[in-house]
């Protein structure tokens, strides 16, 4: 099955010139940063979500929806294929909030991106990072390149890539976001590449999982013109782009739908009960 590029277009607000340039890899990065919020609800709600390409569309493109890692970059990589990009499947492990000497799994989705060459500027950089799904204010707001030490200023956001102390083969790199002045390290990965199998088996996995984080307590995400939204459990943040935070606790599940419905634009079928 190919996307439908038009609706998904349509969806994350973006027009342009159909072709693989670097230029075309921002934006649209950015538009569906911008359009389609992060959520958890299926693990919440006690299933898994389906991966397949016609669910991932139903539910991100043509609902009032949104979804996780392996949900958005799947939908961005079938959108970037189709415009020609050569896309790599990677995974990573996530470190950020894990307390010193803790190894996690490698569950979080991202992806590899090469662009066509620019004849006009023939030394710029054709190989990316490109990430739609991570649950964080510290995400990528646009794909950063695959240069060792490089910085993103994806505006308000500042990243930068390194390489990681690390004994196996591969070179471990690692993304960071700045914040007061200090590169908070966000996630670690290789470039080996993943198959679309391999994120069936550690979706299944984060979402079942009793012990797993997105199983226990709703989590959404929105990231709009001047402000972040984050939701976990019943605290909702507003992060302002100049770092002005306002916090509040929401009442119960109800006040819970009613929040993400209106503010994060998730709309749940009626008399869906959230557990708790």
């Amino acid at each position: 099955m190919t996307l439908d590029l038009d609706a998904y277009f349509a969806r994350i607000g973006w027009s342009g010139e159909r072709r693989p340039t670097r230029e075309v890899l921002r934006s649209v990065h950015r538009a569906h940063m911008l359009g389609i919020p992060f959520e958890n609800l299926e693990p919440v709600l006690g299933s898994a979500p389906s991966l397949a390409l016609p669910d991932v569309e139903a539910k991100l493109v043509r609902s009032e929806r949104g979804g996780y890692c392996y949900e958005h970059n799947t939908l961005l990589a079938a959108a970037l294929t189709q415009l020609g990009f050569r896309v790599t499947l990677l995974a990573a492990r996530v470190v950020l909030g894990a307390a010193p000497g803790d190894i996690r799994p490698r569950t979080h989705m991202l992806l590899k991106v090469e662009t066509e060459n620019d004849p006009a500027d023939p030394t710029a950089p054709t190989v990316f990072l490109a990430d739609a799904g991570f649950g964080s204010n510290g995400a990528l707001l646009e794909p950063i390149p695959l240069i060792v030490d490089t910085e993103l200023h994806d505006t308000p956001r500042h990243h930068r890539l390194v390489h990681a102390p690390h004994d196996g083969p591969l070179e471990l790199w690692e993304l960071q976001t700045e914040k007061g002045g200090v590169w908070e390290p966000q996630y670690e990965f290789t470039l080996e590449p993943f198959e679309a199998p391999d994120f069936e088996v550690i979706n299944w996995h984060i979402a079942t999982n009793p012990r797993s984080p997105f199983q226990q307590a709703v989590y959404a995400q929105r990231t709009l013109p001047g402000l972040h939204r984050a939701l976990s459990g019943r605290t909702l943040v507003e992060t302002a782009d100049d770092g002005t935070v306002a916090e509040r606790e929401l009442g119960d599940a109800a006040e819970v739908l009613r929040v993400l419905a209106d503010d994060f634009g998730v709309r749940l079928p009626g008399g869906t009960v959230l557990p708790g």
